[in-house]
């Protein structure tokens, strides 16, 4: 059998490489213009050609697979926009102009879930148009990459598109009912010290998603409350971790940036567990039975939906958890020593929990007052904030 060949744009640390080539499928050309991240690139995949803007790529080289995790900004106002003809300077044209110099056999789009609302659904109504002019079949679904072996609630918006293939069978076939700790006071809990007026981020027994952080290189990582009620947030190296890469699959980046900065790659990067789980399912597909599913009726875009280049498109049932695979529970799976939540942070949470009206977990913010008064706050203080 050929060895499959990948290219990647907008391709950040790795996720989709890392992926794909742990089933075997070599990327040849990744693309992206952050030096951080092609620091990192040029280290993990030292036979890639490594290129820094997608403008200046015309041809991918007969490669089987072309992924792209595009900006969802770039997308924002394409309602005003008469098509991608007209919006060549945006980057997601781009994906699309290089497909029209030569068709790639499959194509795997990723995004955050909020672009099936972005410019009231004008952009991805776009996406799977442009698709279906160049000829592809497409599908697409909200994934979790929760089940795929890490404790991280991360759900994403996957659209594969292929020429050659059925992409339902690849990306809807399989659906498990996910996995839902309710017994969150023996488990380790996720939350964003930086919400509690209008979020929080919960996630019992993992953490809620990796956010990108700071572009001036201030870490941004998630707080977890232990089992014990300790209030700690994680190494950089668990949080790649946390995304499936090595421990320290960043660290090349800190020759051209600060430590912290390495918080923003992770929190961008795809997920390498999901990847691997779509590039086995290109290689390998699954029956998919489309015989029940509702034709979309045009409103608001479904959790996942295909169409078969006849003009029609149909809502599918998959859910976000394609499948289950085990993962240990996340106050077993941090490897490295965490840092207490500082003083500050815990006051600023506090403060702002006390202006919002956001429920939380029976006796959670107790356990944050008392870690504030571990970390030194003046009991008097925590009177103002509650």
């Amino acid at each position: 059998m050929t060895k499959l060949t990948l290219a990647s744009l907008f391709a950040g640390i790795g996720g989709f490489e890392a992926g794909f080539q742990a089933r075997g499928i070599q990327a040849s050309l990744v693309v992206d213009n952050a030096p951080a991240a092609q620091a990192v690139l040029r280290s993990r995949f030292p036979n890639a050609m490594i290129a820094d803007d997608v403008r200046e790529i015309d041809d991918v080289n007969n490669v089987d697979i072309l992924t792209a995790g595009f900006p969802c900004q770039d997308l924002s106002s394409v309602g005003e926009k008469r098509g991608l003809k007209g919006t060549q300077s945006r980057l997601v044209g781009e994906v699309f102009r290089i497909l029209e110099g030569r068709l790639v056999p499959w194509v795997v789009l990723e995004n955050v879930p909020f672009i099936r609302q972005l410019a009231r659904g004008a952009a991805l109504g776009l996406i799977t148009s442009s698709l279906e002019e160049l000829g592809y079949r497409w599908a697409y679904r909200v994934i979790d990459a929760h089940a795929f072996g890490i404790p991280q609630r991360r759900r994403r918006w996957v659209l594969i598109a292929s020429t050659v293939g059925d992409p339902k069978s690849v990306l809807l076939a399989g659906d498990s009912p996910p996995v839902v700790s309710s017994n969150y006071r023996d488990a380790a809990c996720g939350f964003y010290w930086t919400e509690g007026m209008r979020a929080l981020g919960w996630a019992v027994d993992a953490i809620p998603p990796i956010k990108g952080g700071s572009t001036v290189g201030v870490a941004s990582p998630p707080a977890i409350r232990l089992p014990d009620g300790a209030l700690v947030t994680p190494d950089i190296r668990d949080a790649e971790r946390l995304q499936g890469f090595e421990a320290d699959w960043t660290a090349p980046a800190e020759d051209v940036v600060k430590p912290g900065f390495r918080w923003q790659l992770v929190g961008n990067a795809v997920s390498v567990g999901m990847a691997q789980w779509l590039a086995q399912r290109i290689v390998t597909p699954r029956p998919y039975d489309s015989s029940e599913d509702p034709r979309f009726d045009g409103n608001r875009w479904p959790a996942a939906a295909w169409s078969d280049l006849d003009g029609q498109i149909f809502t599918s049932s998959a859910g976000m958890w394609p499948e289950v695979i085990a993962c240990k529970p996340l106050a077993e799976f941090l490897k490295f020593e965490t840092k207490p939540l500082s003083a500050r942070a815990a006051m600023g949470f506090l403060r702002r929990t006390a202006k919002g009206s956001l429920r939380f977990p029976e006796g959670f913010l107790d356990q944050v007052r008392d870690h504030a008064l571990l970390q030194g706050v003046d009991p008097t203080e925590l009177e103002v904030a509650a």
